[in-house]
């Protein structure tokens, strides 16, 4: 499906109230920006966000929204949304008030009865196009037929000290889940320290080693690991992230996601482990 390029800097408040006074000075480009005497700026940017679905209401009926549920809509024109199991990515298009989403495309893993249940319900409430409104940091996308869904934007994850649970592994654009079975005792997890050491489990041993954290990059060092063997979906995991955990890496938060790219674009996604102890092996 083709990406639709257009400029999404200014929020949706921020097009709301150009919309109302009928002029525009200036475009800001998010939070902070002083630039165009008589532009309206809001403080929470609706495009690269990462915001928590909190609840959609289809056909009168509300439904809560599982933990780990987003959404984003990035200023290239596409939106990206897991609402607890698939993957979930539509064309985007904003204009004035309203954001128009189309049809989605999903990946087709098999989930837990409630969060397909929910799944189901959200994809429902984002197809065809919405009235945006937004009021601090919270934002209501409504359909023409009266069904909305509730988010609410989710502040970035704190890099270390954080034990961060892998979910996703990346291979250019190409992103495979982590096996929902492995053993809860070897799901691949990591943890940044402020002594600049990161350990961990790769998906069958656990590991440990240095993490150099300088900008928007982390330089992993060496890292030393037990040595047992493992089935081989477990061993097929382990590879794949010890060697995202291999030099030099690109990182980025949004929310409580964290992303490590590579420069051949190979990599892992992570969450914030869920309170309770959850591994995360299980997407979101």
């Amino acid at each position: 499906m083709r990406t639709q390029r257009m400029t999404l800097s200014v929020s949706v408040l921020a097009l709301l109230t150009l919309a109302g006074c009928g002029t525009e000075s200036g475009s800001g480009s998010g939070k902070g920006s002083g630039e165009g005497g008589d532009s309206v700026q809001s403080d929470v940017p609706v495009t690269g966000v990462a915001w928590r679905v909190d609840s959609v209401t289809v056909g009168g009926k509300k439904t809560e929204a599982p933990e780990g549920a987003r959404l984003e809509i990035d200023p290239k024109g596409r939106a990206k949304a897991d609402f607890g199991c698939n993957h979930i990515s539509v064309d985007a298009r904003v204009k004035g008030d309203r954001i128009t989403l189309g049809k989605p495309v999903t990946t087709q893993m098999a989930c837990d009865v409630k969060i397909e249940k929910f799944e189901k319900a959200a994809i429902d409430a984002m197809g065809g196009e919405h009235t945006a409104k937004l009021s601090g940091d919270r934002l209501t996308l409504t359909t023409e037929g009266g069904d909305s869904m509730a988010l609410s934007e989710e502040k970035p994850a704190d890099l270390v000290g954080t034990r961060w649970a892998v979910t996703t592994l990346l291979s250019g654009e190409t992103a495979t889940t982590v096996p929902a079975d492995l053993p809860k005792e070897k799901a691949p997890h990591l943890t940044l320290s402020e002594d600049g050491t990161v350990e961990g489990n790769s998906g069958c041993n656990s590991f440990r080693g240095r993490a150099t954290v300088k900008g928007s990059t982390i330089t992993f060092g060496p890292v030393a690991g037990t040595r047992k063997m493992c089935p081989e979906a477990e061993m097929a995991t382990e590879r794949a992230v010890l060697a995202a955990l291999d030099g030099k890496v690109t990182y980025t938060i949004k929310g409580k996601a964290l992303t490590l790219t590579a420069a051949d674009g190979k990599g892992i996604g992570a969450t914030v482990t869920p309170a309770g102890g959850g591994t995360g092996s299980q997407h979101g």
